[in-house]
């Protein structure tokens, strides 16, 4: 790796997940229920046969690099897309807000049913294992989102962004998107995130909010042969 957001999923189960990862020292994933992401060291020969060790029949695994994703012989791809991985420029201000909480377990039926109808991307029930996620409520109706997915030494992902369709326009977006950048930003670390490479209308917003291009990713969906 020229950067070690080339192989975010490696990365991260290397150090700031490493306490979640499954697999080991050539293929590691994430448990299924939480997030499907998975990565190996390399392309090497060991590298390969470990990751296609790690899905149990039916499973789908989710890999992401900058360089073209390799596969081993036992895995096949289900879906392909590309990315953008998308880097801040500077740290964020904290900021507060009193519509703003803390989500919690109690929320996450709420949460999978907000990211469901949204879809910004792969969302389980266990989320909130990966980092924090707060929420805006009204009339106790969860109506939008933001949190924090992986996270490497001195970098965190923000992610799960999103607000029901009933109530976008109104800037809890872009409200949540500070705030979450915010929180990253006070522990010291750079914040930056994914986006698919056709949703322009995302892409504009975030560089207005001070983000980069860093790479265009490659993302494979994957899962064992028959």
């Amino acid at each position: 790796m020229k950067h070690l957001l080339d192989r975010p999923v490696w990365s991260a189960l290397q150090s700031g997940h490493a306490a979640l990862a499954e697999g080991g020292e050539w293929a590691r994933r994430y448990p299924p229920s939480i997030v499907p992401f998975a990565a190996c060291a390399d392309n090497s020969k060991e590298s390969l046969e470990a990751l296609q060790s790690l899905p149990a029949a039916g499973e789908v695994m989710a890999l992401v690099e900058a360089a073209p994703v390799v596969l081993p012989e036992g895995l096949t791809a289900v879906t392909e897309a590309t990315l953008v991985q998308m880097i801040a420029e500077r740290p964020y201000e904290r900021i507060s807000d009193s519509r703003i909480e803390p989500l919690t377990e109690a929320d996450a039926e709420d949460m999978l049913a907000l990211a469901t109808l949204t879809r910004p991307g792969p969302f389980t029930l266990r989320a909130q294992s990966l980092g924090t996620f707060w929420g805006i409520k009204m009339d106790g109706r969860l109506i939008a989102m933001g949190g924090q997915r992986m996270r490497q030494t001195g970098f965190a992902e923000l992610s799960g962004l999103c607000t029901h369709p009933d109530f976008q326009g109104r800037g809890f977006g872009k409200l949540l998107f500070r705030f979450v950048a915010g929180e990253i930003s006070a522990r010291d670390e750079t914040v930056y995130l994914h986006a698919y490479i056709g949703n322009t209308s995302a892409i504009a917003l975030y560089t207005a909010l001070g983000f980069r291009l860093r790479s265009e990713m490659n993302l494979r969906i994957v899962k064992r042969r028959d």
